[in-house]
């Protein structure tokens, strides 16, 4: 049976029920904020009572004044009383109120209602009255319109009618100028009678006018014919008439107009045709001015003779330059293709040249309206593009080359658009342009050969000591080649031709990076290798392997092993800052040939495998520098795992040979250095390098260094550091300028040397117990490889039973990620303090 419930219980009860009863939705709430914003804490939606209660009363002292602030209270709980009892009261009257409110709403709809339906039947009997009243007002109206209309046709037919008879009458008179002015007239009206070709007396008219046009027409050619056919002075006592005529023809058929065109065009180029024939002595080649010089003799001709007598707005003279040229062009083109081996370079170049020089007169001369089509100036004829001129190229050979032509200065202005004339006739000489990519090519051919004997009989650069390392004046010479063949190609065609030019560059780009750079590269293994090295081929292949050398580099360590002279390290510092001349030009190069080729080829041009050639012969002489100094480097790391470091007993200053290797690499840095001053970028790349090769040698012959004491690895640990001290200030070791490592290289030397400072903590720690050892070699050096392990361990000069059981329990605790257990406190205490003596040691020395 349940006990009875006192009565705290129950008010405990009743207000869990009120809180419950309280608490509002989330946009209720919200709503209510809004309409009744309050900062008092009792009516927030999360109000405790204890917190609240805390707030009034922090202390002891402050329930004091507890009964005035119970009085402040019931005061407020009084007002609200007040308030909710005059809102209940006030509520009282509200539904009787409203629906009042409705009743009276709903009549004054009612009789809004009311007068809306009187309005609109007011507006209907309007509505009606001004249709009758404005009926009649129409009628007349329309007749009106009518009327006038049948009037204005009356009135055109009957000039219709008279035009009809004044042309047929001053057609057979051959009055050309009055007949061009009402032809006119006549075709004018005849499109107002287009609505009633219906009518059979308006389709004869019709008829009956194109029938006069096409007389016209005939009768205007015919005289033509005429005229310039009869011998005699006939021509010049009927140029008045046939002017007027060329007026009349304006208003005919457009067909007309081109057919007289075609017809005197054709007659003033009937001694160009035979004269220039192609068994003729002067259609070659060598005798192509003398075809210009006709035009120009004729052009004069023509304008003297015939200058009246056409309007201005055919373009007379242009027209003959456009058919001169069209003819030109293909009579070239059938002659060349002829005798195609009678074309030699010189002659097709002078061909060329005299051809593009014409051109560039003839579109000084003409606008080449006739070259569009009727009604616009886009859709010219399939000529080539003219070229737009931009400024060469920013680097030396575009800079210094003082042949050239002089760069265009960049504005911010749109440029005139090109002339239809360019190109029109030397456009068939583009496929014969193999024939100058061919002379280029044996050009650059024997060019690169003058590189490699020019660098074979002089040598390599000679070395300076106030200058860093030089770059081959023979990579500016293949550049501004480059930029003479670029530019008189790009001014013979900017199509299909630029394109097997830029294949001519890349080959010579890898013949000159193949040829001059890399087969020129000192070999450090030379004196033992030479007899495997007579056979290399020197041309169209990369020459010396030198990655086949390097690796066989590194397993030589003897202390024999042949290093680079000064002026070797400055060849392949020259070598390296050549190939980033080359580099950079290449780029640059690209970038001009696409601004030069037709953009619908540009896609086509493509420099990037040539770059990549140029990218590794800068890889590969950073790696002979970085093998280099690691090869002055052996004999000291040698000599490092000949110390008997278990019979060392106390820690004295750093050895030998980290002397030695610190001797190395301050007499070999600052040359490089040096050398490298034009190419800072690779010289830390170099630094990174070496450190990336370096320290796991080092890393290496450390492991070596076996067996080792405890006072061994104290001198061996004195040693790393020390060597670690040289690698981080390695960029700057030797320079007057104090520079900070960059970040990249640091982190490498950090993360390698602090690893070997690690190995070498962990066989400085105490064996026993093997677990405290394990969990040590794990956290310090955090590496799960068995056979590194097994090294160290080595390195202790464990016993094999010794070692096995390390190795097992380490094989167990790997799969644990962590792998770390409590040691006991005293090995923990002995080990650090012997690393803190040996930290001490070491800042002092």
């Amino acid at each position: 049976m349940a006990a009875p419930m006192d009565e705290d219980d129950v008010d405990i009860i009743d207000d869990q029920h009120l809180n419950a009863m309280l608490v509002f939705p989330q946009d209720v709430q919200q709503a209510i904020e809004q309409v009744l914003p309050s900062n008092d804490p009792l009516d927030k939606p999360d109000f405790n009572a204890v917190e609240y209660i805390n707030n009034l009363f922090p202390t002891e002292q402050s329930l004091a004044n507890i009964d005035d602030v119970i009085n402040r209270m019931r005061l407020k709980i009084r007002r609200l009383d007040d308030n909710i009892r005059s809102v209940v009261r006030g509520q009282t009257n509200a539904g009787q109120d409203g629906r009042q409110a409705l009743s009276e709403a709903q009549k004054a709809i009612q009789e809004l209602f009311k007068r809306i339906k009187d309005i609109k039947e007011k507006a209907d009997k309007s509505e009606q009255m001004v249709k009758e009243i404005t009926r009649d007002i129409k009628q007349l109206d329309h007749a009106k319109r009518h009327l006038t209309s049948s009037i204005t046709t009356l009135n055109h037919l009957h000039m219709l009618v008279g035009g009809v008879d004044s042309l047929e009458s001053l057609t057979r008179r051959r009055q050309y100028g009055e007949v061009a002015n009402l032809l006119q007239g006549v075709i004018n009206v005849m499109e107002h009678f287009q609505k009633y070709m219906s009518i059979p007396q308006i389709r004869q008219l019709s008829d009956k006018v194109k029938k006069i046009q096409s007389e016209l027409g005939t009768q205007i050619l015919a005289d033509f014919e005429d005229a310039f056919t009869t011998q005699g002075g006939k021509l010049l006592s009927n140029q008045s008439q046939l002017a007027e005529a060329c007026l009349v023809v304006n208003v005919l058929d457009p067909k007309i107009k081109r057919d007289l065109l075609k017809f005197f065009v054709k007659l003033q180029l009937q001694e160009y045709v035979v004269l220039f024939g192609e068994n003729q002595d002067v259609a070659w080649l060598d005798k192509i001015d003398r075809r210009y010089a006709w035009l120009k003799r004729a052009l004069v001709e023509c304008e003297e003779k015939f200058g009246r007598m056409f309007p201005r707005d055919w373009d007379i003279e242009e027209r003959i330059c456009v058919e001169f040229c069209n003819i030109t062009r293909s009579e070239l083109s059938k002659i060349m293709q002829n005798r195609a081996s009678e074309i030699d370079v010189k002659l097709l170049l002078f061909a060329i040249k005299r051809t593009t020089t014409f051109e560039t007169l003839v579109a000084k001369r003409y606008s080449g309206a006739t070259l569009r089509p009727p009604g616009g100036e886009e859709g010219l004829s399939a000529q080539p593009q003219a070229r737009i001129d931009t400024p060469e190229m920013p680097v030396n050979p575009f800079e210094t080359d003082e042949s050239a032509e002089p760069p265009v200065e960049v504005k911010t202005v749109l440029k005139p658009k090109p002339s239809p004339f360019q190109g029109i006739i030397s456009q068939c000489f583009e496929p014969h342009l193999h024939i100058y990519i061919e002379s280029q090519d044996r050009y650059l051919s024997e060019l690169i050969q003058q590189f490699v004997s020019d660098f074979h009989s002089h040598g390599p650069p000679r070395m300076e000591s106030d200058e860093s390392g030089a770059i081959l004046p023979s990579s500016a010479d293949l550049f501004v080649a480059y930029k003479n063949c670029m530019v008189q190609c790009s001014s013979l065609s900017t199509g299909t031709p630029l394109l097997s030019l830029t294949a001519t560059f890349q080959k010579y780009l890898r013949e000159y990076a193949n040829r001059l750079l890399t087969n020129n590269l000192p070999n450090l293994f030379a004196r033992r290798r030479s007899q495997s090295m007579q056979g290399t081929s020197t041309s169209g292949a990369m020459g010396i392997n030198i990655s086949a050398l390097l690796k066989e580099g590194l397993k030589d360590n003897t202390p024999e092993a042949p290093k680079f002279t000064k002026e070797e390290q400055y060849l392949v510092c020259s070598i390296l800052c050549t190939a980033e001349y080359c580099l950079d030009t290449t780029s640059q190069l690209e970038e001009k040939l696409k601004q030069k080729v037709d953009p619908t080829l540009m896609d086509k041009i493509d420099l990037n495998g040539e770059m990549d050639v140029f990218h590794g012969v800068i890889a590969n002489c950073i790696q002979l520098l970085v093998q280099d100094l690691e090869s002055a480097c052996d004999p000291a790391l040698t000599a490092m795992n000949k110390v008997n470091w278990a019979a060392i007993e106390t820690v004295g200053d750093q050895s030998s040979y980290v002397t030695a290797i610190t001797g190395h690499i301050k007499q070999t840095l600052p040359t490089i250095r040096d050398n490298l001053a034009s190419a800072r970028k690779y010289f830390t790349q170099f630094c990174i390098k070496f450190a990336n090769s370096f320290i796991p040698r080092f890393v290496s012959h450390m492991y070596k260094c076996k067996p080792i004491s405890t006072v061994g690895a104290e001198q061996l640990l004195l040693d790393t550091h020390s060597l670690k001290t040289v690698l981080l200030d390695l960029p700057s070791i030797g320079s007057k300028v104090s520079r900070k490592a960059p970040a990249s290289y640091t982190k490498i030397v950090v993360k390698g040397m602090t690893k070997a400072e690690m190995i070498l903590k962990v066989v400085m720690s105490p064996a026993d117990p093997p677990q405290s050892f394990v969990d040590n070699y794990i956290k310090l050096i955090a590496d799960r490889d068995t056979a590194n392990f097994q090294k160290v361990l080595e390195m202790k000069s464990l016993k094999r039973s010794d070692q096995n059981t390390m190795l097992e329990l380490f094989r167990t605790r790997v799969p644990r990620g962590e792998g770390q257990t409590n040691s006991p406190s005293a090995h923990q205490e002995q080990e650090g303090s012997r690393i803190r003596r040996l930290e001490k040691l070491i800042k002092r020395r």
